[in-house]
């Protein structure tokens, strides 16, 4: 088991360049929310993915995201992961906010394709990197809370690169339609509490299961995680080499005049593949999960979670009012 070390401040740039071993984000934005489509239709009047729409405040959901990690990362070190198709939507999500680097994928081949062509384009600039992984469509109220666990568990990864270290939300429900993170003894510690290494996950469990998972005290999967760049690339290449390896190729182009016709060519043939169903539940390697405190999270990913949540909070975005309320 891994103790905790003394409390150390996250690494900044010097300069204007990343120092070796910064933190580093990576912002999840390439899905297209169709689950949501229906909602977001009744909202924008159109078919844009979800994290393209300002559902619960004036701002998207994309640039709340991206706001919230600015608190620990500058735009420098902020990696926004699309789609080439989503070009239509993207400077109106993030509005004036300083645009952190964004990276196309020409077809969607899944979150393993994603988060591993970030992490090779950060390996290319910062070898020794930590990167905090999250997508871009949660609600988190409470968000200086989560934002000071996060770092935390950033810390500790910078500590120990070799771990790849989860979020779970604590449950308030046995909600079947979240993944579920069974969690195990304990591996390390962090200024905000314990580690636990990750046991088994139980993706969208029936309603039996999820009842036991909630009894048992597993969480909710947020999907947020915290890595050493080293070790996502190193589990890319254990658990879906054949995807790795086209990603990786594409090392050589970062910058360059045919960076896009190389990325075409890389995603062209390359295999579909989640990165908790295909990478996570198959890692080799140390894997760990946080407990956050209680605060609320929600993945927003129908639209009667969207209703019962905004609800919940007595939220009342404009399009609110027009809408059927379940009873």
């Amino acid at each position: 088991m891994i103790e905790a070390a003394e409390k150390k401040p996250l690494a900044r740039t010097e300069g204007g360049r990343p120092r070796e071993g910064s933190l580093w984000g990576v912002v999840l934005a390439g899905g297209e929310g169709l689950r949501l489509r229906s909602l977001v239709h009744q909202v924008c009047g159109d078919g844009r993915p979800k994290q393209y729409v300002p559902l619960l405040e004036s701002r998207t959901l994309l640039r709340q995201t991206v706001d919230r990690f600015f608190a620990l990362i500058p735009a420098e070190r902020m990696v926004l992961v699309t789609m080439r198709s989503h070009a239509v939507y993207l400077a109106r999500a993030l509005g004036d906010v300083r645009y952190p680097r964004v990276l196309a994928q020409p077809e969607d081949r899944g979150t393993a394709a994603a988060i591993l062509l970030a992490a090779h384009w950060i390996l290319a600039r910062d070898s020794t990197a930590t990167v905090i992984v999250a997508p871009s469509d949660h609600l988190i109220v409470e968000e200086a809370l989560f934002m000071g666990h996060l770092a935390a568990v950033a810390r500790f990864v910078q500590r120990h690169p070799e771990w790849i270290t989860l979020l779970g939300a604590r449950p308030t429900e046995p909600e079947t339609e979240y993944g579920w993170i069974e969690a195990g003894p304990r591996a390390g510690w962090t200024t905000e509490g314990p580690l636990y290494r990750v046991l088994r996950f139980w993706e969208k469990p029936s309603r039996e299961l999820a009842e036991t998972l909630y009894v048992k005290g597993c969480l909710w999967n947020t999907f947020v995680l915290v890595a050493g760049v080293q070790t996502l690339i190193a589990a890319g290449a254990e658990c879906v080499p054949q995807l790795n390896d086209r990603l990786g190729r594409l090392s050589a182009f970062f910058g360059a005049e045919h960076e896009s016709w190389a990325m075409r060519q890389a995603y062209a043939m390359a295999p579909r593949a989640s990165f908790s169903r295909s990478v996570l539940e198959h890692c080799p390697g140390a894997l760990a999960v946080s407990k956050l405190p209680a605060l609320t999270w929600c993945d927003l990913g129908t639209p009667a979670r969207v209703i019962k949540t905004l609800t919940r909070l007595g939220i009342s975005p404009p399009w609110f009012e027009t809408l059927p309320h379940p009873a």
